[in-house]
């Protein structure tokens, strides 16, 4: 698709609930503002990748040969187009090459390096993160780049404090390999990041199903500096005056501002193939000077992203409108995309649970934890989502093993507490997170190419020696399996702009009648 417009890699959808229409006394509704952005992957972004590998001499005793295999599946997966640098530390830390574009010959180079690796000395995460922001830094070529790091440790920092650095705009995605590994402090540095996350591996699993599974997202990149403007429309616009008040509901953690008109900017970070981000919003309504039904425009909402080293900003806006009217319905709407909204409000009150029972927990209250897994696990019972059952599936498999990892103080500590936060990360994120069990049924925001990844992962464990086909060829195989794909958003766009022009002739049509 190389050549191709670029404009429309991410779009926008609606969903209302509570109230499919208002009525024209005072009022609120809910909606939810979806960005989502294609499926192709014919056009991505490039990845600079640093991986930052603990070589400690807690390391020893098949860690170490455990991570290498992990490195170098992602080192096979990468494309000329990719870059990797790899930084190691104990007791100091050293980058072990620059950034180099893998090409076949630079694969086999940084293999035969990993494979040289030995584990000695002390923990300095610090030293480890610090020097790769500088390799991060000292880029010269950054246009249609993202920069990432990954770190993986099994331990507790023994000398300084990692949580001095700021990670600025690098993603940063960590791994606490292990119950000894701070998991606080991992947690902490990837929410840091604008894009990081989380991931916790137990002790001896295998590393390649997580660093395979976020290295399937970062090699999907298609925009950049994802934002969603939300343009409140007031009296003094010409189609405005039924909006009182527009709010954002918390449960998310984005950066947001507010601007003196009232403007209010969303900034998601990058966005992998097939990723959404949903945005839950609350819009008071004022008592209507009509006395009959009519369709009010409440807001704007505009995605602007960049792409290919291009700025897509002020597109066209996407209308929040509410029909008003003198006999609204009284039940919640029952429509497809009311469903929608009534799914990802059960998954932000899951996610809310986790964090209050977390805190409960950490508070030395494994009881009152437990009681409130199970409140948010029966609360989940009772809703009817039809085609959501995928999701419900997957936030019931969290609480349950959530549960069960709170039986017991030891049990909680050792492993308990690195899911919990892992968990909150992801749902903060609306982006996958190893939580360190049954992967296989806690997928969520998982996008088709970590689940294609995480399969090729585990064949790769069984022969680390097997060659591993390279992203270029999934997108080989994703086209022929999927030939629409690269253009699905511009036939959706196309479609919404057909049949938004065709309601504005039917508005035309039916007022002159």
């Amino acid at each position: 698709m190389a050549g191709n417009s670029t404009k429309n890699l991410v779009t926008i959808e609606q969903s209302k609930y509570f109230k499919e229409d208002a009525s024209l006394e005072e009022d609120t509704v809910t909606v939810e503002v979806e960005i989502k952005a294609t499926k192709s992957t014919a056009v991505r972004e490039g990845l600079d990748l640093v991986a930052v590998l603990d070589v400690s001499s807690r390391m020893a005793n098949g860690k170490i040969d455990n991570m290498k295999n992990a490195i170098k599946f992602v080192i096979m997966k990468l494309t000329p187009v990719d870059r990797l640098s790899i930084v190691i530390f104990s007791d100091g830390a050293a980058r072990i090459n620059p950034l180099r574009s893998m090409t076949p010959d630079a694969q086999k180079e940084l293999i035969a390096l990993v494979d040289r690796l030995s584990a000695r000395g002390g923990t300095n995460i610090r030293a480890g993160l610090e020097t790769a922001l500088a390799v991060i830094a000292g880029r010269a070529n950054t246009a249609a780049r993202t920069p990432n790091i990954f770190l993986l440790t099994d331990g507790k920092q023994t000398v300084d404090d990692a949580k001095k650095v700021d990670p600025g705009q690098v993603g940063v995605y960590t791994f606490g390999f292990g119950s000894d590994s701070d998991h606080d402090l991992l947690s902490e540095l990837a929410a840091k990041s604008p894009d990081g996350m989380f991931s916790t591996v137990p002790d001896g699993a295998n590393l390649t199903a997580p660093f395979a599974q976020q290295v399937g997202g970062l090699l999907t990149v298609v925009a950049q500096d994802v934002q969603l403007l939300l343009r409140p429309k007031t009296d003094k616009d010409p189609d405005g005056g039924d909006l009182k008040t527009l709010v954002v509901a918390p449960g998310t953690d984005y950066s947001q501002t507010t601007d003196a008109t009232g403007v209010i900017t969303i900034k998601f970070g990058n966005l992998f193939a097939e990723e959404s981000r949903k945005v839950v919003i609350t819009l008071d309504l004022v008592k209507s000077t009509l006395d009959y039904e009519y369709d009010a425009a409440l807001a704007e909402a505009v995605p602007n992203f960049s792409a290919q080293g291009k700025e897509h900003k002020n597109q066209r806006p996407d209308d929040i409108q509410i029909r008003r009217t003198p006999t609204p319905s009284q039940l919640p709407g029952a429509s497809d995309k009311s469903r929608q909204l009534q799914a990802e409000m059960a998954r932000r009150a899951v996610a809310a649970a986790i964090k209050q029972a977390r805190v409960l927990a950490d508070g030395g209250d494994l009881d009152e934890a437990r009681y409130t897994l199970v409140d948010a696990q029966n609360a989940l019972e009772d809703v009817m989502l039809n085609d959501g059952q995928k999701l419900v599936n997957a936030l019931r498999a969290e609480l349950v093993q959530l549960i069960r990892l709170m039986d017991s103080k030891s049990v909680y500590d050792s492993k308990g507490r690195a899911y919990a936060l892992a968990s909150e990360v992801s749902h903060g994120r609306q982006r996958y997170a190893a939580r360190g069990h049954d992967d296989d049924d806690v997928r969520l925001f998982s996008t088709p190419r970590m689940d294609s990844y995480l399969d090729q992962a585990k064949t790769f464990d069984k022969d680390p020696t097997a060659p591993v086909q390279s992203a270029d060829e999934d997108v080989k195989l994703e086209v022929a399996a999927n030939p629409l794909a690269a253009i699905s958003n511009d036939l959706i766009v196309s479609l919404r702009n057909a049949i938004q022009a065709l309601q504005a002739m039917q508005k035309i049509v039916v007022a002159k009648a």
